[in-house]
Formats: C-alpha cells, structure tokens, sequence
C-alpha cells in the first residue's frame, strides 16, 4: 500500500514538472521574449542576447546557462539539485524553443500597444509554472543557484542575493535596448510572480486567526464552541501591569465567522482586547490537511 501511495506521489511529482514547465515556456513565449520583457534568470539573459544575436533560442541558451551553473551549485553546495531539477530545465527550455518554433516571436497576441497586460499575463503564467516546480520539490536553476552560491560565502540571505541578481540583469536589459519602460515592467514581472509562486505553494485563504483577552471568557468561548462550532485554545496569559493571570483564547475563523464573532464579542465584553491576525496558511484538524514533507 506505502508502494502504490510513494508510486502515484512520484508520478504527480513528476507531472507536475512537465505541466509546470509548459506553463512557464508558455509564459515566457506569448508574453515575454516578444516584447522584450526581462525578467532576471538565465532567461532573462537569453533575451537580452538573443535581441544581440537573433540565431541564438533563448531556451537553448537558458540550458546552456543552466548546466554549468548546476554543476557548480553541486560541486559548491552538495548534491541539492536532483533529477527533478533537471528535467524542469530541460523541459523548460524544449517547450520554449518548441512554442516558439511553432508560434512564432514576432508579437503573437498582438499585445506590443499593451505591454502592461502582456506583463500581467507572462507574470501569472510564470508564478504558475514555477510554483508547480517548486512543488514538486525541484528548482527553476539559474539564478538561484548563483544566489545559494553567494550565500554561502557572504552573510546576506538568499532572498536579497536574488534580488540582487535579477535586478542587475534587469539593467543589463536597460543597457541594451536603451528604453526605459523595460526595466519597470520587468521589475513588475519579478513581483506579481514572485506573489503567485506564493499563492500556489501555500494558497490563498480566506480565514483569521483571533486572540481575544477577556475576562468573560467563559461566555465567549461558548459563542465560539455552539455558535460557530468552532474549537480554539486557551493560552495562559500574564497582565504586565496589574501581574493578574488571564486566559487568552486562541481561535481562527473564516471571514464570515469573523464579522459574527466580533459582533458577540462586542456584547459580551466592550472591555475586551482582540487581536485579529491574516493567515496565510492553515494547517489541520478543521481546515487543509498537514501533507507530508518527504
């Protein structure tokens, strides 16, 4: 049974990657590379060096970026970057040149009057693809390799190092098509996908965590408990003026329950101090089940 459930883990896994990969060539080939459009990585240099050389594919050349700099991650870092990894590069870089080779580069969706929506787009279908990679417990290689590289011998976190690096190859774009407009949708690609990669590993959601100080707490964690059918904790608190002992309740809920709760909580207890915090993932009894991480 273990053997069938790892098996079909591995297959999603997998397909994952190729779905991921697809997505995110697609990304790059309808909204992308025809406007110019540099979104860091080692794609991002492609474009640039393919508008200097048009003979070079920008996903031939992202693999041929991508292979020394995974060497070297391996050989600096350890064996981090598994077969998963790989295949997402290559895929990546097939369906690139595949789609283009069919589609064509030379504005396909007829979106040069509207590079703001072209930005848009490539960005969700880069966060999407990504992610789906992420996911899968591989990585996009390029220019995170280079950025995990840079962390090891200096004290800045990867994040920074990334933007760092992104950014610079985004003014090397600057330096080459000599327009201003390139560095700002770019920099607007880098975030709107960077907040769906996001959205795809964690999801979004809708619910608030609460803790409310009372001292009718009783009656309060009866709202909670008949009311909305909810459960929630009690957590041992301590007034740091007065010393006195109070119970802290602990509860999350939708934001529907939100409005309601508050709404009896302001009966009960005028007096009460809440505080209502945005979740970006629950996990657990009640809500989205806690996966395994293996």
């Amino acid at each position: 049974m273990k053997t069938k459930v790892s098996l079909k883990k591995r297959i999603l896994e997998y397909g994952m990657i190729v779905l991921g990969a697809f997505i995110l060539a697609a990304g790059f080939v309808f909204f992308i590379n025809p406007y110019n459009i540099v979104p860091g990585g080692v794609f991002g240099i492609g474009i640039v060096v393919h508008h200097l050389i048009p003979a070079v594919p920008i996903g031939t050349f992202g693999l041929a970026l991508n292979i020394p700099l995974t060497l070297i991650g391996i050989r600096i870092l350890g064996p981090k970057f598994g077969i998963k990894t790989v295949l997402g590069m290559v895929l990546t870089s097939a369906f690139m040149d595949g789609l283009t080779y069919f589609i064509g580069e030379n504005d396909p969706l007829k979106l040069a009057d509207d590079l703001l929506l072209a930005s848009i787009f490539g960005a969700i279908l880069l966060g999407v693809g990504l992610g789906l990679i992420f996911r899968s417990r591989a990585t996009s290689g390029g220019s995170d390799i280079v950025a995990m590289i840079f962390a090891k011998f200096s004290n800045l976190p990867v994040g920074q190092l990334l933007i760092i690096i992104d950014s610079t190859i985004v003014l090397v774009g600057l330096l080459v098509f000599k327009d201003w407009k390139i560095p700002l949708y770019s920099w607007l690609v880098i975030y709107i996908t960077g907040q769906v990669i996001d959205i795809v590993l964690k999801g979004i959601s809708y619910d608030n965590a609460l803790m409310i100080v009372s001292e009718k707490h009783e009656e309060i964690k009866d709202k909670i408990i008949n009311g909305l059918e909810r459960g929630g904790t009690f957590l041992k608190g301590e007034g740091m003026y007065t010393g006195k002992e109070k119970n802290v309740i602990f509860v999350v809920v939708s934001r529907r329950e939100l409005t309601i709760l508050k709404n009896w909580i302001n009966q009960i207890d005028k007096t009460a101090f809440v505080t209502v915090i945005d979740t970006r993932e629950i996990l657990g009894e009640g809500f989205r089940q806690l996966e395994e991480d293996n």
